[in-house]
């Protein structure tokens, strides 16, 4: 196991947090919700808490969010990846945007170490559900134009849904993918 000390869970200080800076596996949980900048906030985008200036990659709906998983402080490091879809926000307006109406209760997880299989899996997810909302089809905006980057640019993961091994656990009452 691992002592209490050696683990951590932490947000904006992560930079400079010891247990961070020398860590060797590192397990990247992220609720799914809609994204004023990036237009869902996913995994691929929870890591932008590892740079100085995060602003820096907010243009193009965060496009290159990718890159930041190869810095070498987080660089192979992520062995799990969990895409916490238990009340997810399908839709919003402005940031720091909620309300309780545009959420509703998935009550799943979307566990994987490929962030990018997970995260175009979510996106399919909210996508379904934002249609369904608004009886039209309804694209997520801006589009999450970076988890399509970080599998094509980046070689981060696979974001086909093709080639995407789905393996549902309980109840198929209103999975929607």
């Amino acid at each position: 196991g691992v002592s209490k000390e050696n683990v951590s869970v932490d947000d904006r200080g992560v930079r400079k947090n010891p247990v961070f800076k020398q860590s060797t596996a590192l397990i990247n949980i992220r609720p799914m919700r809609t994204h004023h900048w990036s237009g869902l906030g996913t995994l691929i985008k929870n890591y932008i808490t590892f740079v100085r200036l995060p602003w820096r990659y907010h243009s193009n709906a965060c496009e290159k969010l990718g890159v930041i998983w190869q810095r070498p402080h987080v660089r192979g490091k992520t062995r799990l990846n969990i895409l916490v879809m238990l009340t997810p926000l399908f839709h919003g307006i402005g940031p720091h945007h909620f309300s309780r109406r545009y959420t509703w209760p998935y009550s799943a997880l979307i566990v994987s170490t490929d962030p990018v299989a997970a995260d175009a899996t979510g996106a399919r997810i909210i996508q379904a559900k934002r249609d369904a909302f608004f009886g039209k089809e309804s694209p997520i905006s801006p589009p999450p134009l970076h988890i399509a980057v970080a599998d094509a640019h980046f070689g981060l993961g696979n974001s086909n849904p093709a080639r995407i091994q789905l393996l549902k656990l309980g109840w198929e009452r209103g999975v929607l993918i």
